[in-house]
């Protein structure tokens, strides 16, 4: 019978599960260990203790109201008991997967996509703690999780543009109509000064004159009655012209 020397190297952060033919024989911290391999067979298994992220990628579920959207989910979890998970789990993150894929469905499957939608944040939360309930007992801590990405099917995301940029426009138009009103109320109140102060409506006066006269050649006006009467008298030559 040959005998083959074995090296097990158990990194940071981890621990380590060896097995005679298949059988649990000792727990290992950090370190590098050497075995016989011969007439015994030497397996062994690492676990990382960190904290380590499942993400459900591309996750197809129907709402409640039918609509069929595709979610993407995360989740954090780290391993709290790596000696009765060794005996209980083959596959710890296919177990951890399927629990995540489950609580997405049920959970998502009685929302509809509006609220789906409107609440994403909350909703999050509540399949987080979802799936905490359904991990109690894997031996195994869920620290985070939440929706990364919810994907409409092509139709129905260019209804939910459509409705998007009508309320934008809605919203533009509203602010359209409250400026002009703020602009006519403004007129308004500009109108009562210059109607109880001579001086302002003396002003104003002048201020049109200057803007007229930056488009006309030449004006000749005099003193024997108002400017503004002149100014009409010109328009009024100039127009019977």
């Amino acid at each position: 019978m040959s005998f083959s020397l074995k090296c097990v190297v158990v990194p940071p952060y981890s621990k380590a599960v060896i097995y005679y033919n298949d059988k649990t024989a000792e727990y290992l911290d950090e370190g590098h260990y050497y075995y016989w391999n011969g007439s015994v067979d030497v397996s062994y298994k690492i676990f990382d203790m960190r904290v380590q992220q499942l993400d459900i990628s591309g996750q197809d579920i129907l709402t409640k109201d039918r609509v069929g959207v595709r979610v993407n989910f995360t989740a954090n979890w780290k391993i709290i008991d790596y000696e009765k998970l060794a005996a209980t789990y083959s596959n710890i993150s296919q177990t951890l997967y399927a629990a995540a894929q489950l609580a997405l469905r049920d959970y998502l499957g009685g929302k509809t996509m509006d609220e789906l939608l409107s609440d994403r944040e909350n909703i999050g939360n509540e399949i987080f703690s979802e799936l905490k309930k359904r991990t109690d007992g894997m031996f195994v801590e869920i620290t985070s999780g939440g929706i990364k990405d919810v994907i409409l099917p092509g139709e129905i995301s260019a209804i939910m543009n459509s409705v998007l940029a009508a309320e934008k426009r809605a919203q533009a138009n509203v602010i359209t109509r409250r400026e002009e009103v703020a602009s006519t109320r403004s007129l308004l109140n500009t109108a009562k000064l210059m109607d109880e102060n001579a001086t302002l409506r003396r002003l104003k006066e002048l201020e049109y004159i200057e803007k007229i006269c930056e488009n006309v050649g030449e004006i000749t006006v005099d003193a024997r009655s108002s400017i503004l009467t002149q100014l009409a008298n010109i328009i009024g030559t100039k127009d019977s012209e």
